[in-house]
């Protein structure tokens, strides 16, 4: 049994200013017992600030943060039950992998003999049993990335916090990693907060994400509600490619808007829009080849399994992602689009 129970961690309009620099602005948010929430943003967004006022390496200009109840807006890290498992992994290259994931109960006066056996036992959870004697040097990147998990696990935190935990590992490493990651987060119930900046990596790990733009939040929901139903362009932009059209709502009735694109008329959920200018996000995956828009192919990749081509149109340039590679779309070739009802959101 876990020596602390997952705990909530609550934001109530928490703000992090550096003297004229506001990094956080009036952010309440709440990550629930068990869940892996990912903050997600582009650099400067406010993103790790944010996690590192959970961590208590920060503390809030303004505002509360309570972990599982319990105000610690005021306390410090050492005073925290919260662990992090940083970009660099920081892990001592003196100590061998034993002693590294160790360190921690150590620190705590636990004793050498019950220091290890926490260690051992979370070496093995994150599949480094047999390389316990091994120097940070002479492991993978993969491999002192685990360590870094298990001497952040070794303690049992109620908040487990990862800040760009993949962002030193190539890509195919990457994804084998984050599976790794969200299976542990799964099977041992662990509260994780996870920065990130990489939009892809925040949908495959997470319950919920929060979009962070210019220290606010510009978007929370899970994965697919993010994706399928961003809140406005600057979400739809940056959770997954989107090519955004000025489009023009003639009506809306029923919560249903009639929009014209080019010369096809659709009917997409208002989402609150009125008659008028507005923004059509549209995923490349949701536009078809086939009769409708016509266009004319300016680039085009073959990548495999799928093809991406920019094409020119009537309403802009698109990108589209398909996987109709026979006969290969190349460049001049005139093209007709259709769009999928389910890859069109109007935005603001």
């Amino acid at each position: 049994m876990p020596k602390s129970a997952p705990a909530s961690v609550e934001f109530n309009h928490v703000s992090m200013r550096y003297g004229a620099v506001t990094a956080v602005d009036d952010v309440s948010f709440t990550i629930h017992a068990g869940e892996l929430l990912t903050l997600l943003g582009p650099s400067g967004c406010g993103k790790t600030t944010t996690l590192r006022m959970i961590a208590g390496l920060e503390i809030a200009s303004e505002g509360q943060i309570l972990i599982g109840g319990k105000d610690v807006t005021r306390l410090p890290a050492a005073d925290r039950d919260v662990s992090m498992v940083f970009q660099s992994y920081a892990l001592f290259p003196h100590m061998s992998v034993l002693e590294n994931a160790a360190f921690g109960p150590m620190v705590k006066g636990l004793g050498k003999a019950r220091a290890e056996a926490m260690a051992l036992e979370k070496l093995a959870l994150v599949g480094l049993k047999g390389f316990e004697k091994r120097y940070p040097a002479e492991l993978s990147g993969g491999q002192q990335q685990r360590v870094a998990v298990a001497r952040a696990l070794v303690l049992e935190p109620q908040v487990l916090l990862f800040d760009e935990p993949l962002s030193n590992l190539d890509a195919k490493l990457r994804r084998n990693v984050r599976q790794e990651i969200r299976e542990l987060q799964q099977s041992l119930g662990l509260t994780v907060a996870y920065v990130t900046h990489d939009q892809e990596e925040a949908l495959a790990v997470s319950d919920r994400i929060i979009v962070m733009s210019n220290a606010k939040i510009a978007q929370q929901g899970s994965p697919r509600e993010l994706y399928e139903a961003p809140a406005n362009s600057f979400v739809a932009d940056f959770i997954g490619d989107a090519n955004l059209v000025e489009v023009t709502i003639d009506a809306v009735q029923d919560g249903q808007a009639q929009v014209m694109l080019g010369p096809i008329r659709l009917r997409l959920p208002a989402r609150g829009l009125t008659p008028g200018p507005a923004k059509a996000a549209i995923r490349p995956h949701g536009i078809l080849l086939g009769d409708g828009l016509p266009g004319t192919v300016r680039k085009s990749s073959y990548l495999g399994d799928h093809v991406e081509m920019i094409v020119s149109t009537p309403i802009g340039e698109l990108l589209v992602i398909t996987r109709q590679t026979d006969p290969l779309p190349v460049a001049g070739a005139p093209v007709n689009l259709s769009f999928a009802q389910q890859g069109i959101a109007l935005v603001q």
